[in-house]
């Protein structure tokens, strides 16, 4: 029987990659008396591995799409014909008539290169419906992953953030747009690249390539060089993180001024609560190359910033006309003028200090690879 003095949770995005996995942390370990995954894919279509089948039973599960209720507010149909009006009480409503104490937004287009209507409407809308319910119910806790791709250089959560790409463009827009929202008690985290069992986009396709190489018995090339960073965490430890954020969103309650328990840049009513989560490792592309070296037995060698420049352009003919010394040239004058390279570098120092959690996957290596690549077979999807 659940204890009832352990909080209840409301997972949305429960069936996608972090989402399985914080369903699966809390069920571990015991930690909550209620959990509730909602997802607008069937578990049955999710390829959720064994492992997942208690954490993510049916009986947990909601079938729902929170981003339709969002944009039927505008819907120029007669009342009682919109279909979305039904998901936000499929969503919330309990049982016992209480409301759920933390509500944790794993959901969302976590796809790059999309169109802005795409971000606009499977994560912005998202956000904000989620975000207006919860403060509606008084939730003591709205949690959301967010991204952490920013400029160049290490960034603190009291750097002004410019996002690279759409989809950095648009959870920032949300955060911003959630200050309006009266009596919403609300935390982000900023994630890097995510990786782990049953990763389906960043690490995959890279490990995915990487084995591609070693059939055609070819080399690995990766854009730009050895030293650009990319921020790394477990996605066991993103699932704590967030579980973690949670707890302390709660009992911080409302943002006074006086609250010792809330960093003093966040006192600011016009500054989301938005933190950075990292490991310890401060990834590079160096860190990438030599655990896919020491796995696959293959060379990976590195552009350069110039093929990379017009890669992004897709300038292929160019490309093809380019020779080693020009690019060899051009990378020694980058260098020489100390021009910075893009990469994703945060600090994630604040969240541990203001919480006390801690990583427990500290360094990306040949295992975290070994790991991915176990997992894709035991569902027998590698090669």
């Amino acid at each position: 029987m659940a204890d009832s003095s352990k909080p209840t949770v409301l997972i949305i995005g429960g069936l996608g990659f972090i989402g399985r996995h914080l369903a699966l942390y809390l069920h571990e370990n015991n930690l909550a008396s209620e959990v509730r995954i909602v997802d607008k894919v069937l578990p049955q279509l999710a390829w959720l591995a064994p492992e997942f089948e208690e954490a993510c039973s049916k009986e947990k599960f909601v079938q729902a799409d929170a981003s339709r209720e969002h944009l039927g507010e505008n819907d120029e149909r007669s009342e009682g014909t919109n279909p979305a009006a039904e998901h936000i009480p499929r969503i919330f409503d309990r049982a016992d008539g209480k409301e759920f104490d933390y509500v944790i937004n794993c959901g969302g287009e976590t796809r790059h290169s999309q169109p802005d209507d795409v971000y606009e409407a499977r994560s912005f809308a998202l956000t904000m419906t989620l975000a207006k319910e919860c403060a509606r119910r008084g939730i003591s806790a709205f949690v959301e992953t967010s991204t952490a791709h920013p400029p160049p250089h290490p960034r603190k959560e009291t750097d002004k953030i410019q996002p690279w790409h759409n989809l950095a463009k648009w959870k920032i827009k949300a955060s911003d747009e959630l200050m309006k929202i009266p009596n919403l008690q609300y935390c982000a985290l900023r994630l890097p690249h995510v990786y782990g069992a049953y990763n389906s986009d960043y690490f995959a396709m890279l490990i995915c390539v990487a084995r591609v190489n070693v059939e055609m018995q070819q080399d690995l090339d990766l854009l730009y060089n050895k030293d650009v960073k990319v921020n790394t965490l477990h996605v066991r430890d993103a699932a704590s993180a967030l579980w973690r954020a949670a707890e302390w969103r709660a009992s911080v309650g409302k943002l006074e001024p006086s609250n010792p328990k809330i960093p003093d840049i966040f006192k600011d009513s016009s500054r989301p609560i938005a933190f950075n989560v990292v490991d310890h490792n401060d990834t590079k592309q160096q860190h990438l190359a030599e655990a896919l070296t020491e796995v696959f037995g293959l060379k990976v060698s590195f552009v350069g910033s110039l093929a990379s420049q017009l890669a992004k352009l897709n300038l292929d003919e160019v490309l093809d006309d380019m020779n080693e010394v020009n690019l060899q040239e051009w990378a020694e004058l980058v260098a020489k003028k100390e021009i910075p390279r893009p990469d994703m570098s945060v600090d994630g120092s604040l969240f541990e200090s203001t919480t006390g959690w801690k990583p427990k996957y500290e360094t990306f290596n040949a295992d975290s690879v070994r790991e991915m690549v176990e997992s894709y077979k035991r569902m027998n999807w590698w090669p």
